[in-house]
């Protein structure tokens, strides 16, 4: 049994816990915490839960520690600490800021095997980006996300002045993926390709114009966007808006050089501007998720395997989902994927 460790206990917390419940080659063995352990409730009373500050006693206890923190502060003072005693896994999803979050670790993990940016953006649509555009080389990816909860969005409303509580979508511009699904290949800026829709709960009080002009307003969060604004009350917000959902999807298109001329010969089409096309060529992947926090716990459940795994066989150090082979990830062995999933 692979023994689990997870550090912090909110949304995503519960979400790993959930995954390694049903993984018949997982236990759950502790949950760490900076808030009183006492506070912390768990189904099963085998599983210790322990202040964040005793973790360096459990070194013999826990095969994989798995994060469940925030990228901004949480994971670069973490990240390094952990990965020097146990393998983990993280979803650290600073993309600008990977490289360097990756070498931090990298420096620390050189007996143990640290997956970061675990998740599915990063993670899942990081492997599809590499694999569409290994595969059509001439063509452009596309990254759209939602339609889904933004919880960092949600949260900068909520800071507002006036506002009780408040909940922001992330929808993709249809337009936008269609013209992609097209193979017209259009250059796409931020406002073409996604929409933000709030949905506020207000005080009483509250000047709702000013309210929705602070939130259009916004820098780096809507202020470049199409933005609408919409003022529910509190048993609206509470039937509706206090799920999880989330999504998105990555596309490219490309060419193929060279067109059948049906005689068993290949040709090209000349453009006219020095470059040769022949088929247009469409990949597509996709997520619906009515709990995020629930899959991202999965995916990086998965990658705790994976961890464990590689750290058997002396493969150490800070490694990404695009150093782990698919089959490090499965609960099944490599020759039953093979038979059953190739």
């Amino acid at each position: 049994m692979i023994r689990i460790g997870i550090v912090g206990y909110g949304n995503l917390g519960r979400g790993v816990a959930k995954a390694v419940d049903i993984c018949p080659d997982m236990e759950l063995r502790a949950v760490f915490t900076r808030r009183d352990p006492r506070s912390i409730k768990i189904a099963d009373s085998n599983v210790a839960v322990l202040s964040v500050d005793s973790v360096a006693n459990m070194v013999d206890d826990i095969d994989v520690m798995i994060f469940c923190g925030g990228s901004a502060s949480d994971l670069p003072v973490q990240g390094p600490f952990f990965a020097s005693l146990f393998n983990t896994v993280d979803s650290y999803d600073t993309h600008a800021m990977i490289p360097g979050y990756m070498a931090s670790i990298d420096a620390v993990a050189k007996n143990t095997t640290a997956i970061i940016s675990t998740g599915w953006d990063p993670g899942l649509f990081s492997i599809m980006r590499v694999l569409f555009e290994a595969v059509l080389p001439d063509g452009d990816n596309y990254t759209f996300w939602g339609e889904g909860l933004s919880q960092g969005h949600s949260d900068a409303i909520r800071r507002i002045k006036g506002v009780l509580h408040a909940a922001q979508y992330t929808v993709p511009v249809e337009s936008a993926v269609n013209s992609v699904r097209s193979g017209a290949r259009p250059v796409l800026g931020t406002r073409q390709k996604h929409l933000r829709k709030c949905f506020v709960v207000a005080d009483d009080d509250a000047d709702k114009d000013e309210i929705e002009n602070a939130i259009k307003t916004m820098p780096h969060y809507f202020a470049d966007y199409n933005t609408s604004v919409h003022f529910i009350d509190a048993d609206e917000f509470a039937k509706t808006h206090t799920n999880m959902p989330h999504g998105g999807m990555v596309l490219r298109s490309g060419n193929t050089v060279g067109v059948n001329t049906g005689d068993g010969n290949t040709v090209g089409v000349n453009t006219g501007d020095d470059r040769t096309f022949g088929h247009n060529q469409h990949m597509e992947f996709s997520l619906k998720l009515e709990s995020n926090p629930e899959f991202t716990g999965s995916v990086l459940v998965a990658y705790a395997r994976a961890a464990y795994r590689m750290s058997k066989e002396g493969l150490y150090g800070a490694k990404t989902v695009l150093d782990v082979p698919l089959s490090y990830l499965a609960i099944k062995d490599r020759l039953d994927v093979i038979r059953e999933l190739l």
